[in-house]
């Protein structure tokens, strides 16, 4: 799928790590959320409430979850689940964009 249709868009962008990582908050007519967002490279950790769904689109990051120590590697075209009521880092190796699926 490349868009999403009858949606409604948060209009203020989630901002986190002083700009290197941005996002809009899209949400659909079944109650669902997902943000859309961009990743400059660096190395970020974020907590999650609900379980994940992390969807690269373009760009490539190595990420490791809460209680594991090995990390892995996805790009473009790729993608990774998140337990809720967690965390996981990252470490973007190139400008990154995704989407993340709250579940």
């Amino acid at each position: 799928m490349s868009k999403f249709e009858s949606v409604t868009v948060v209009k203020a962008a989630n901002i986190y790590f002083d700009g290197k990582v941005t996002s809009r908050t899209v949400e659909f007519a079944d109650g669902s959320i997902k943000t859309l967002g961009i990743m400059l490279p660096g190395e970020y950790k974020f907590n999650t409430g609900k379980p994940e769904l992390m969807e690269i689109q373009a760009g490539q990051l190595n990420y490791c979850l809460s209680g594991e120590t090995q990390w892995h590697d996805v790009k473009g075209g790729e993608s990774f689940h998140v337990p809720g009521n967690s965390y996981f880092e990252l470490k973007v190796t190139q400008v990154t964009d995704y989407i993340c699926s709250f579940l």
